[in-house]
């Protein structure tokens, strides 16, 4: 008799065999070091006076397309043309060369930012510039140029490193909250469980994108509680302050300027001059705080980072939960409790580390998501706040320069194509990492 052939031994597949999760780490690598890593240079400037290179921009470049696009192809020469024409009142366009009156206003234009970078580039003002000059002088827009001649690719850098980083941060927060409510429902049980539950579901219940926009609108109202209306509030005390002053001078009790009269009037009446000081010390004490203009942006993108990752626990919450009413169960977790463990050192000594997986699994599929609804915050206005730019921001610009007039397709297409690449690889990853963590994917 032949013998029966055993049964299948199920053996889980790691990261490596995902193709797809080895695609995406890849591409997540690239973006993310490539967005983040350059955030030091593009937040920078070239020198004290210039602004950060994500704002400098040049007039004369306003709305130039990719240069790979062919456009701006014989520039140097058109530069030269441009030139001799500035120089030479007389001067006549060669048959053969380069005329700017009939060329494309795009050649033109990206013809005089060729000028404009050679003669500030020149160290001779008498030497005259040569062919070579321009065509090093030539800039470079791989992505073109936006409204105020500022580079996309730096911009879309730049907004890439805001929206990671934002994603990064509030998963991190969304994690942390999670796993601390979930693992504390799971192990203390009984009603005190039902009961942080059923507040799970009643925050289920509720619109999330509104929490998320109160959150953000109420971080701007808190700002200018105390950087706008402090304002009102000072100028309201000074009116009252003279409010005396002006009923004795129009009544003639008061026949000098107005700054003598206070100065008598505080002398004659010691009860005046007390009540005009605690006014004095009010309108110290009430004075304005103003932000400068990096701390307010700083503070914009905290509120919006918190305001994302406080409302997007709840799913990691529930899965925690889950795994702890599991694992306690488990006969080393009877035995640590038999032994008199401490609570904290069984949390952190046996139950993070079987939670390890479905942690890396969960925060890697929250990433996304918090990318997601930080840029379709900044699309509606009230996330990210130019011109610190995001890709959320940056898309809602592109889309209101299309028209039927004229489609400027770049500043719409890199950054959305830059959002739904990182999107896309961070999905493959989480993919990849619950096929590796997860038994029940596990194949034979």
């Amino acid at each position: 008799m032949m013998a029966m052939a055993g049964p299948a031994v199920n053996r889980r597949r790691g990261f490596s065999s995902s193709w797809a999760g080895m695609i995406g780490l890849a591409v997540l690598a690239l973006l993310v070091l490539g967005c983040l890593g350059s955030l030091p240079w593009t937040l920078g400037s070239a020198s004290k006076e210039a602004p950060a290179r994500y704002e400098d921009g040049t007039l004369s470049a306003i709305l130039l397309p990719p240069t790979w696009t062919g456009f701006t192809d014989g520039a140097a020469d058109m530069a030269l043309a441009l030139r001799d024409r500035r120089d030479d009142p007389n001067w006549t366009p060669a048959p053969d060369g380069p005329n700017p009156d009939t060329a494309t206003s795009t050649l033109v234009r990206y013809a005089q930012v060729t000028l404009e970078r050679a003669e500030a580039k020149r160290h001779d003002d008498a030497a005259p510039l040569t062919k070579q000059d321009l065509q090093r002088a030539e800039p470079t827009y791989p992505f073109g140029t936006d409204n105020l001649g500022r580079d996309v690719f730096v911009r879309s850098l730049t907004g890439g490193g805001v929206s990671i980083g934002i994603g990064l941060s509030a998963a991190l927060i969304s994690v942390t909250i999670g796993t601390l409510y979930g693992a504390l429902a799971g192990y203390v049980g009984g009603r005190a469980d039902a009961l942080m539950m059923r507040i799970v579901d009643i925050l289920y219940g509720l619109p999330y994108i509104l929490l998320v926009v109160l959150l953000a609108v109420a971080g701007d109202a808190i700002v200018d509680e105390f950087d706008t209306k402090a304002n009102a509030r000072r100028h309201y005390i000074e009116q009252q302050a003279m409010v005396e002053l002006q009923h004795r001078v129009e009544a003639g009790t008061a026949k000098i300027a107005n700054k003598e009269a206070m100065r008598v009037l505080l002398e004659e009446e010691p009860e005046l001059r007390a009540t005009y000081q605690d006014q004095a010390d009010a309108i110290k004490r009430l004075e304005p705080y103003h932000m400068a203009p990096w701390a307010r942006t700083l503070f914009d993108v905290i509120v919006l980072l918190v305001a994302i990752g406080g409302v997007s626990w709840l799913t990691m919450a529930r899965v925690i939960r889950g795994q702890v009413l599991s694992l306690k169960a488990q006969p080393f977790m009877e035995a640590a409790r038999a032994a008199g463990v401490p609570v904290w050192r069984q949390f952190a000594r046996h139950l993070l580390p079987n939670l390890l997986g479905p942690i890396i699994v969960y925060a890697t599929l929250t990433v996304p998501q918090a990318i997601l609804q930080e840029s379709f915050l900044s699309f509606l206005g009230i996330g990210v706040q130019p011109p610190l730019p995001s890709w959320g921001n940056l898309a809602a610009a592109g889309l209101g320069e299309l028209n039927t007039a004229s489609s400027r397709w770049w500043l719409l297409v890199f950054p959305c194509a830059l959002l739904g690449l990182t999107l896309l690889a961070l999905n493959f990853v989480g993919e990849g990492l619950r096929e590796a963590f997860d038994p029940k994917r596990s194949r034979s």
